[in-house]
């Protein structure tokens, strides 16, 4: 339990009030007493708002509870079903037509259409290699991935192996950057001559896609090209053991990669009171100074990682120019639900998590707004909002961030806000919550776990829901990816804002992504979410195959792709004939999931970790992937597809597969034979009390289970 300091009318956990005033306000104009009322005012002046809001959502539920449970032996009615969603509120009518109206937006949400990748704040390392990750190269990512078809060799370099990854790295090169009337695989020589790039003595055939290069124009260290938006920087140098064996002496391509990255304090992260916070808001801080640093041992030395400068270059007319080394960075902030002990009200009441997290990062941002060569070129504090239910919710953010604006001094409208359409009733109410923020609004997105675990709970008693694969395969999947991507057409977000995917899972199958996530920037998506740095330079080589603006500019002349109607369509197991055998898999499934995530968050601290699946293939497992594992099996129990005898088997079954997958940790805490300890009572609790869980989340369960544990030393 930290101490409490009485600031003002509102009491605050010693160490934040010590990292506010020692670390984050110096620098930012803003004085002590001046932040702490400006606290005060806004979880005093909006927690109540905040709580109605909650409220709502409990009445909404338990009014759409009703309705399935006294139609559920009818045939479904679709229009009595829309009707009844009318009644309630739950869905409105849209307004009129408008486009956005968000400014000073910087051009890599704005015009660069390509990666992006979510990483947990709370850990350094990672923070600064998502930054970094601006950056990467080609043939790494073909070398060491299976990205060609075959898994890296053990030991030393493979000469046949990266002869491939050259030749591969050439046939891009074709795609990309084609020259008129040879190969990139013929090229002897890349010189500039006039402020034009000859390859041998022929120029590119897209002589404008050649921006820059460094060193002597006759023989340069590199050549940098453009194509889509999208840099590449062609590198140089015989002294390099591949550019030695390179006919034009080509020793790497350097790909622009991760555009933007979402620094997380929400569903990667396991953040539960003030220490926790101040480790997230610390390095937060140390990107927007600018002078985070990260410190770890391989091959036994200590390395430092720190963030990576601009790049320099010569125009091709010869005068300086520089480009982005970093990331474009986001930070997630919590949603509206949870609270932390970290601050209490003047009631004695903790405050609602994401009223502080709203203050306290914008005001960390600021050290960026007041420096040249940091995060944002044009004066904006750029932040995702998680998890909101509806226009109001929407609404209630902007004048949120407005407060800050205020309380901070900010121009109105410097907080820029990504609004997650993960909740059903933002789907299906999408239009009007981006008109709620039309000022601020600066991205939208799909998620389809957080949206799977809404659609479970939210249609909880219209019966048991399909497994999750055929989940998937049902037509209000597409329906909602593409509304998403037609309404922020609609709504002008194309040349102002992201349109974005979701999460590739899977971080040791990039042969699968490159094959499969292409449909993203397909989509007219211009932003999708890859799982590693590795993975975004390996999907960045979709963006050069795919002119994601000139496919807005064709969906938004062809209208809308799907209406709410297909939305509202539940996914339920319409024809249902399961063996035992088929269900239980199902579960046991499920349970692992579930188990594997949770020890981790719960015993350690970790939030987004890579969890073997039950064939041992890592996937990357968040609160997302939790909620829909959890609400799924609560499903199938509510529905007496199984019972809570079978469901307890599965979960001590799968515990000890856990418990095996996890057998070289020397940190972790096996689950058998007791089945007693509070990571596994936390498991079971997401499952067996999963239907009465707020909106299906699975933060209450985790954040009280992770304080008991924290608690007991």
């Amino acid at each position: 339990m930290s101490d409490m300091r009485q600031m003002g009318d509102i009491q605050v956990a010693a160490e934040l009030v010590d990292f506010i005033e020692g670390q984050a306000l110096p620098g930012t104009g803003i004085a002590n007493e001046a932040f702490w009322a400006g606290m005060s005012e806004l979880v005093n002046g909006m927690g109540p708002e905040n709580r109605a809001l909650l409220d709502k959502r409990e009445r909404m539920q338990a009014q759409i509870d009703a309705w399935h449970v006294a139609n559920r032996d009818a045939p479904h009615d679709h229009d009595a079903y829309r009707a009844f969603l009318t009644e309630i509120g739950y869905l409105l009518p849209e307004g009129e037509e408008f486009e956005i109206e968000t400014e000073n937006v910087d051009p890599e949400i704005a015009l660069v259409p390509g990666p992006q990748l979510v990483v947990p704040i709370t850990n350094a390392r990672y923070a600064l290699n998502a930054a970094n990750a601006r950056w990467g190269s080609l043939y790494d990512g073909f070398y060491g991935t299976d990205a060609m078809g075959s898994t890296p060799p053990a030991g030393g370099y493979d000469k046949g192996r990266g002869a491939r990854v050259v030749a591969r790295a050439r046939v891009f090169l074709d795609e990309a950057f084609p020259i008129q009337g040879a190969s990139h695989a013929d090229v002897r020589r890349y010189h500039v001559q006039d402020g034009a790039l000859l390859i041998d003595d022929l120029p590119l055939a897209e002589p404008e896609k050649f921006v820059g290069y460094r060193g002597n124009p006759k023989a340069p260290d590199a050549v940098l090209l453009r194509n889509n938006g999208l840099h590449v920087e062609l590198v140089f140098d015989r002294a390099h053991p591949i550019g030695a064996r390179d006919q034009a002496g080509l020793a790497d391509v350097l790909m622009e990669s991760a555009v933007s990255a979402i620094m997380d304090c929400e569903d990667s992260v396991a953040c539960v009171d003030a220490e926790d916070k101040v480790q997230a808001y610390g390095n937060w801080l140390g990107l927007m100074r600018g002078d985070l640093e990260a410190s770890f041992e391989k091959g036994g030395r200590t390395l430092t990682r720190s963030l990576n400068a601009d790049r320099s270059y010569a125009a091709p007319d010869g005068s300086p120019m520089s480009v982005k080394g970093r990331a474009l960075l986001w930070v997630r902030n919590v949603g509206h639900l949870m609270t932390n002990p970290a601050v209490r009200d003047a009631n004695g009441n903790e405050a609602f998590e994401g009223l502080l997290d709203a203050l306290i990062t914008v005001t960390i941002a600021m050290h960026d707004l007041q420096r040249d060569g940091g995060n944002s070129a044009h004066g904006s504090v750029y932040v995702v909002k998680p998890k909101m239910h509806g226009p109001e919710e929407v609404a209630f953010a902007d004048r949120i961030f407005a407060k800050v604006e205020e309380i901070l001094n900010l121009p109105a409208n410097t907080v820029k806000i990504g609004i997650m359409d993960e909740e059903r009733r933002t789907s299906v109410n999408l239009k009007e919550c981006i008109r709620a923020a039309r000022k601020r609004v600066a991205f939208i997105n799909t998620g389809f776990l957080d949206r799977t675990g809404d659609e479970i709970h939210t249609s909880m008693e219209a019966g048991p829901f399909s497994r999750k694969d055929f989940i998937k395969r049902k037509g209000w999947i597409g329906a909602y990816e593409n509304l998403n991507v037609d309404i922020g057409l609609e709504c002008g977000f194309s040349g102002k804002a992201q349109i974005g995917k979701g999460m590739w899972a899977m971080p040791d199958l990039m042969a699968a992504m490159l094959e499969q996530k292409v449909e993203h920037p397909k989509s007219g998506a211009n932003c999708a979410w890859v799982p590693s740095p590795t993975a975004a330079t390996l999907h960045a080589l979709h963006y050069h195959k795919v002119d994601v603006m000139a496919v807005q500019a064709r969906l938004k002349q062809g209208g809308r792709r799907a209406h709410v109607d297909g939305i509202l369509e539940i996914p339920l197991a319409t024809y249902r004939k399961w063996t035992a055998d088929q269900i239980m898999r199902e579960v046991e499934n499920n349970a692992q999931g579930i188990l594997g995530y949770v020890v981790r968050w719960v015993d350690q601290g970790v939030g987004c970790s890579k969890v073997p699946d039950m064939n041992n293939v890592g996937l990357m497992e968040d609160r997302a992937t939790c909620r829909i594992s959890a609400q799924h099996i609560a499903n199938w129990l509510h529905h007496d597809v199984v019972d809570a005898q079978q469901v307890m088997a599965a979960m001590r079954k799968m515990a000890e597969v856990v418990d095996g997958q996890n057998a070289s940790d020397p940190d972790y805490a096996p689950m058998a034979p007791g089945f007693d300890g509070i990571a596994f009572q936390a498991a079971c609790d997401l499952v067996f009390k999963g239907r009465i869980q707020p909106s299906g989340y699975t933060e209450p369960v985790l954040h009280a289970r992770r304080l008991e544990l924290k608690a007991a030393g």
